[in-house]
């Protein structure tokens, strides 16, 4: 089975699955704060190419577009949360509306995250490691291993491992590990 059908599959039955969350979060974040309930975010995908990646808005319409970790060196991340901004990250509701990047073939649902338009040491990092080819995921090798948490070096290994041992059965694993590491809220810095 190729990965891209097998993408298609999964972001069909998630769909269905999951419309009533993300109806519920649509109305949470529209109801609580000023602003649209999607932030379209500028990201690096595939062989570092520029696209737009929809969220539902946990932040503020003024917060700086700053990777956690850059943001968590200025100031308080959780100054610029929505009031269900939180609720929404920890859950991982406010990553359903990226189905839509995956229908569209911009990303995976298994890969390395995307990096932010202003991350040049991930992207560099990832770039000297390879992983630059691959598609961007919903769910990656790295978010299963710790997430927000992890330095940017010990990402870029997790994403070259995966790089390297990418399969369906590993996908398989990496999605099941997400969805018990939803349930548990691991991994989540504010």
């Amino acid at each position: 089975m190729s990965k891209r059908f097998f993408d298609l599959l999964l972001v069909v039955v998630s769909l269905v699955l999951l419309a009533p969350l993300i109806i519920i979060a649509f109305l949470l974040v529209k109801t609580t704060s000023s602003g649209n309930a999607l932030y379209w975010s500028r990201r690096v995908g595939r062989h570092n190419l520029m696209f737009n990646m929809p969220k539902f808005r946990s932040m503020k319409a003024d917060t700086p577009a700053l990777a956690t970790h850059i943001m968590n060196q200025q100031a308080n991340p959780n100054q610029y949360l929505t009031p269900t901004g939180s609720f929404i990250r920890k859950t991982s509701l406010d990553e359903l509306p990226q189905l839509w990047s995956v229908l569209k073939g911009d990303m995976s649902i298994v890969g390395p995250r995307p990096a932010l338009f202003n991350q040049d040491d991930l992207i560099q990092l990832r770039t000297e490691q390879g992983v630059h080819i691959l598609k961007p995921g919903i769910t990656g090798w790295a978010q299963v291993n710790g997430r927000d948490e992890l330095p940017i070096s010990q990402k870029v290994e997790l994403d070259a491992y995966y790089l390297k041992h990418q399969s369906l059965w590993l996908d398989c694993y990496i999605i099941l590990l997400t969805i018990i590491k939803v349930i548990k809220r691991d991994g989540v810095s504010h």
